[in-house]
């Protein structure tokens, strides 16, 4: 084998401190603080401690490796409530997620004057960006809130209306990568928008009102179970969740037709995955009906498809969970950051931005404006992959993360997505497949390619290739 590949064949032992099952063991910070975080510093460990002290959380808080310190509540943390939701937990970003897409594609179609040339159309495919958006509504997005309408609590819902199908800012990103059978993927980051936003922020501020708990920290007020302002948030946060996976099944849909008129074919799509990573849903856990909270975290029940991506340069991960019920069957949603964007911005240099990035095809032009996104700001995301244990040493493995995930796992080149299949013994039944809510996309043909042979994985599979992430200046 020759020396830049790396064995992702089954493991024929489990991670060290492995149970029984095969899933690594975490360590118990307290009564109620699991934590699963190799990389924790005591900042975001205090704040978890005090959100895992509450009175309404039932069992324990799970913190999932990328944990790292957020606005309201731990990001990378699994947080069981009864009979009550924190919304500034849930966040401001209600349903923000990720969303992938498999191409009947092939890397050598699409050579450097096709990606930057698809780097220049989605500027104006996807309206990306702190205040940017569509100048009038799409015939989908009026279709789409014509029968979701939303609440009357909703101001400037027109403008929503004209959000639907675009990034945002911040980290949301859309790129093109490529698996090691050389297969192109789309990837993209976003959730509900200034929409989202709008509603969650009403309703933080109701809980805080209502909430009569002495709270050292009033970003925790919770609302309860039963009564109307918790029925009010309920339903906005629903429609906020839907809202934001219909955004990114618009973009997807978006991306791949820019492809088409870069190719100036048209391309068909095998499979697709969307999950949120910001949210609540009542589910069975031990027992026990509980609103479940994920902040920054996916759903990993057994056989569930998730997106774990890094940060720009690093791999990402496409994942089906093992249903770890420790970890309330969840587990990473990404790297996580490291340092905070002001102090990226004041640490990390241009030049080693440009670096690390290679020869790719990306928004080289606004690499100041990015540069609190350079793949030093998080956590390298094999850690987290990793963590807490990993495969023991023997031939070279790559990280597993199989407390929480496995099955399918994806590393890609310098910043690009590489995908490869593994340990699937048979493929998912069809329904695994997610149909579309709004518009003929995506057109799976009959026999998806669900990949269910076992695959190696070249690493990097696109050393100083072209396909790297699109991320617009937030």
């Amino acid at each position: 084998m020759p020396a830049d590949l790396l064995d992702l064949g089954p493991s024929e032992v489990g991670p060290t401190g492995a149970g029984d099952d095969g899933c690594a063991m975490p360590k118990r910070l307290s009564e109620r603080l699991v934590s699963w975080a190799s990389i924790l510093d005591p900042q975001t460990e205090a704040q978890a401690r005090a959100t895992s002290e509450l009175p309404i959380v039932e069992g324990h808080i799970a913190l999932i490796p990328d944990a790292h310190l957020g606005k309201g509540a731990t990001i990378g943390s699994v947080i069981p409530t009864r009979s009550a939701v924190i919304p500034s937990a849930v966040g401001v970003d209600i349903g923000c997620g990720m969303a992938a897409r498999r191409l009947d594609l092939r890397a050598e179609d699409l050579g450097a004057p096709e990606l930057e040339a698809w780097v220049r159309v989605m500027g104006s495919a996807v309206p990306a960006g702190l205040g940017r958006w569509h100048r009038m509504p799409s015939d989908e997005a009026e279709a789409w809130f014509e029968a979701n309408p939303p609440s009357p609590r909703l101001d400037k819902a027109a403008r929503a209306m004209a959000q639907l199908g675009s990034l945002g800012s911040g980290n949301h990103f859309i790129e093109l990568a490529a698996d090691t059978d050389r297969v192109v993927w789309i990837l993209l980051h976003s959730g509900s928008r200034g929409g989202g936003n709008r509603l969650a922020m009403l309703h933080i501020g109701v809980a805080r009102r209502v909430c009569t708990y002495l709270l050292a920290n009033p970003e925790l007020a919770w609302l309860e179970q039963g009564t109307s302002e918790f029925e009010a948030y309920l339903q906005d946060l629903r429609w906020s969740q839907a809202y934001a996976r219909c955004n990114r099944e618009l973009m997807l849909r978006a991306t791949h037709d820019a492809v088409d008129g870069v190719l100036g074919r048209e391309v068909e799509a095998t499979f697709e995955v969307n999950c949120h990573h910001n949210y609540t849903e009542l589910e069975r856990h031990g027992g026990r009906r509980l609103w479940v909270t994920r902040k920054g975290a996916i759903r990993a029940g057994v056989g569930e498809w998730g997106l774990v991506p890094g940060a720009m340069g690093q791999r990402s991960f496409v994942v089906r969970g093992l249903g770890n019920a420790e970890a309330y069957e969840s587990c990473a949603h990404g790297a996580g950051r490291a340092m905070s964007r002001t102090r990226a911005r004041k640490t990390l240099s241009i030049e080693d931005f440009g670096r690390v990035m290679g020869k790719t095809a990306w928004q080289r032009g606004s690499a100041r404006q990015l540069l609190d996104e350079h793949p030093a700001a998080y956590k390298p995301i094999d850690v987290v992959m990793r963590d807490p244990g990993g495969p023991r040493r023997g031939r070279a493995r790559a990280p597993r993360h199989r407390q929480l995930q496995g099955d399918v796992v994806a590393t890609p080149s310098r910043g690009g997505l590489t995908v490869s299949p593994v340990r699937a013994a048979a493929p998912p039944p069809r329904t695994d497949a997610p149909a579309p809510t709004v518009g003929p996309r995506p057109r799976l043909p009959r026999r998806a390619a669900w990949g269910a042979t076992p695959a190696e994985l070249e690493r990097p599979c696109f050393r100083g290739g072209p396909i790297d992430r699109y991320l617009q200046v937030g």
